[in-house]
């Protein structure tokens, strides 16, 4: 858990340009943008208060949202998956050039006995996002097991590590991945090696070990309202996606991108070696010789981690430097870390529609041009 201060100037960020930045997020509530949203800051291993805005609900009676309130991450989830593999492999318990079939049999099916973790680890898998049936699922509310399953039968888009495409179903077989080699499923796995030694008090993927009632409810699409498998229902919540089941307030996960910073350390807890945090933010291209110069441009990964490239890639104008790391989520979150400035950001809204968007990127010019020294 970090230290907390009250002030920015104590984090070298200017009081003047951080009430333009807490200004503009109440906007979005002000003018029915967003229900609801929190952002917390943090430098060189300390947290400035987070702030939170709007509600916890949808109606107007709903509660103030707190600056602890509990959002679900959706894809922020998977740099923390990742995490949970590149301890194993700092352990030794498998590498990244580890076909996945020698681990999960099964998987090896349909050609895609030469996936390896490294493919899965940066989304050059071949798999697709989602598995084709994926709305039916979750409808009749199937447990992961199944989505497993259906996983292990997929035909690949493409030869593994010629092109680089998003892939959910791959970090899903990264969670199956840890249960197999540990005998513990993914969110006890985290529980004990990652959010505990953290003092993530307040994570969890899936709902298992948090205060539901502080959790903020979603402004779900309209293509999820009534259905029973919403963000918003308990089947969701409790099912635990590793690609995009993790429940966090802005505190917590600042805790985790500092400890990035950190090169795995927090405070006096160690939770990885330097070696291995080199290599999850470090620009995996390098050993992508076959993905076309002109894909491998348009994107970075590091091991779980969408790095700064394009410059903008989570900002509008004024960028945190090119090492940075983050990801988003399709609920209406954003994280970075930048290793230039040490600066960690997160906000976390309930609004699906600002995933990516210009108008929570802005807040990273925000926080930028509010930094001093």
């Amino acid at each position: 858990m970090l230290p907390t201060t009250n002030l920015s100037t104590d984090i070298g960020l200017s009081a003047d340009g951080m009430n333009r930045l807490y200004h503009y997020i109440q906007s979005w509530i002000d003018e029915g943008h967003a229900p609801g949203a929190a952002v917390g800051i943090a430098r060189n291993g300390c947290l400035l208060s987070p702030r939170g805005f709007g509600r916890m609900g949808l109606t107007a009676d709903a509660a103030p949202l707190p600056p602890d309130a509990i959002f679900l991450t959706a894809s922020v989830t998977k740099p923390v998956s990742c995490a949970a593999v590149a301890l194993l492999i700092e352990r030794g318990l498998l590498t990244l050039n580890t076909p996945v079939a020698s681990i999960l049999p099964a998987f090896g099916q349909h050609g895609k006995d030469q996936v390896t973790v490294h493919h899965l680890m940066t989304h050059t898998s071949g798999l697709p996002d989602m598995i084709p049936e994926n709305i039916a699922y979750r409808q009749r509310q199937a447990p992961l097991d199944e989505f497993i399953g259906r996983i292990y039968t997929l035909d690949l888009l493409f030869e593994s590590g010629t092109d680089i495409s998003y892939q959910s179903t791959g970090i899903a077989i990264l969670g199956e991945i840890v249960r197999q080699i540990t005998d513990k499923p993914l969110p006890v796995f985290l529980d004990k090696e990652i959010f505990e030694p953290l003092g993530m008090n307040d994570s969890s993927l899936g709902n298992h070990r948090i205060d539901v009632d502080r959790v903020a409810l979603i402004d779900v699409p309209n293509a999820q309202l009534g259905e029973p498998w919403n963000w918003n229902e308990s089947y969701w919540r409790g099912f635990g996606a590793p690609w995009g089941g993790l429940f966090a307030t802005v505190a917590d996960i600042n805790s985790f991108t500092q400890m990035f910073l950190h090169n795995g350390l927090l405070g006096e807890t160690r939770i990885f070696q330097t070696e291995t945090i080199t290599s999850t933010i470090t620009d995996q291209k390098s050993s992508m010789g076959l993905i076309k110069a002109e894909v491998r441009e348009k994107q970075s990964w590091g091991l779980g981690w969408r790095l700064n490239n394009p410059p903008t890639s989570f900002s509008v104008h004024t960028s945190p430097s090119l090492r940075t790391f983050g990801h988003y989520g399709a609920t209406g979150t954003m994280v970075w870390a930048d290793p230039e400035t040490g600066l960690s950001c997160a906000v976390f809204t309930t609004k699906p529609d600002f995933c990516e968007s210009d108008a929570i990127r802005q807040c990273s010019d925000l926080v930028m041009d509010a930094l001093i020294i």
